[in-house]
């Protein structure tokens, strides 16, 4: 009786592959699933999200006020006055500025598209037949926007709801952190508590990172601008400022939008000499940025290639417009902090 057994269908090279390709279906359909819902319950997703950033940026003063002996509720509560205080102080300031000087650089904006439609010839004819049909394009979107159900006092009674709920929730999220870990822990199964714990925690240190990072990195360069801004006598610089401040939390692409202004307002007023010199401004911050500040930031946290950067940006827009873009690399940012763990855990015990 022969006792050979049947040789498989596939070679093994083949069943490995299979095997990687349904996993990456699986994890594919999961993930697609999990934006899914987060689209239609954006309502209630997004101020969790941006609460979970708030509490990123503002753990390492919540730890300070508790090794200062303060109790969990008021030392959560002073943080949320703290960032409430902040938050709302910076956001004047920025809307005060833009509100004052926004009409002059929108005139600025105008103006420069005047003067590259004249030197650009037949060329700038095309240029202001596009932007005439822009206009009224913008113009049609206006008006279907404005008798839709969305109205602008709907948004930004959408936006003050969201923001009183991320407030209320990043003084749970402080408060009740260690709390949140025995929940993780109690939800994951009994084997593999300490390994959710750990990834939990080198997500949230990645987004916080990432939170502290952006923000030292947005108020650097929205200084030195700013500064140099004034001193070319640019209009509008306090603004052009904010603006800088504003878009450094896009990586790399908010740096492009927001020198590009910068530019084109200097080259209206102040004439072409000038915009060059802003250009030479904006490029000198962004070589400062990209070869000191970064490898110092990203030092202390995740390092994501520019590339994958830009991928989740384009990511992020596609499914949620400009907070998809916002949101788009602090998550990014936490995944690659969950799959360092996992490499750290699984990589160690195969080398073994």
């Amino acid at each position: 009786m022969s006792t050979d057994r049947p040789s498989p269908l596939l070679p093994e090279g083949a069943r490995r592959t299979a095997a990687w390709c349904a996993v990456a279906l699986l994890v594919a359909g999961v993930a697609a699933v999990f934006i899914w819902l987060c689209v239609v319950f954006k309502t209630a997703v997004t101020p969790v999200l941006l609460a979970l950033l708030g509490t990123a940026l503002l753990g390492p003063l919540y730890r300070r006020l508790l090794r200062m002996k303060v109790q969990k509720s008021l030392a959560a509560g002073l943080t949320v006055i703290a960032v409430l205080t902040v938050v709302g102080g910076a956001t004047y300031i920025v809307v005060a500025a833009l509100i004052e000087t926004g009409d002059q650089i929108i005139a600025s904006l105008r103006q420069a598209a005047t003067d590259i439609a004249k030197h650009l010839g037949a060329a700038g004819t095309s240029l202001e037949d596009v932007t005439k049909n822009a206009k009224a394009l913008l113009e049609k979107f206006g008006g279907t926007a404005a008798s839709g159900v969305i109205s602008g006092l709907s948004v930004v009674a959408q936006m003050l709801a969201a923001a009183v709920l991320a407030l209320l929730l990043i003084f749970f999220f402080l408060r009740d952190s260690d709390r949140a870990v025995d929940a993780l822990r109690s939800l994951a199964p009994r084997s593999t508590g300490d390994m959710v714990e750990a990834m939990g925690r080198r997500a949230f240190e990645a987004v916080e990172g990432f939170m502290r990072g952006t923000t030292f990195v947005a108020l650097v360069d929205a200084v030195l601008i700013g500064i140099g801004l004034l001193v070319l006598k640019v209009p509008g610089a306090v603004g052009l400022a904010a603006l800088v401040f504003v878009t450094a939390y896009i990586p790399y692409l908010g740096a492009f939008l927001s020198g590009a202004v910068a530019v084109l307002v200097a080259l209206a007023d102040r004439g072409f000499v000038i915009a060059l010199w802003v250009l030479g401004v904006v490029l000198a911050v962004q070589v400062l940025e990209g070869n000191v500040l970064q490898p110092m930031v990203q030092s202390r946290t995740v390092q994501m290639h520019p590339a994958v950067v830009m991928l989740a940006i384009t990511a992020g827009a596609s499914v949620a417009g400009i907070l998809g873009m916002l949101l788009a690399v602090p998550l990014t940012a936490a995944a690659f902090g969950v799959l360092g763990e996992l490499r750290s855990r699984y990589g160690s015990a195969a080398g073994d």
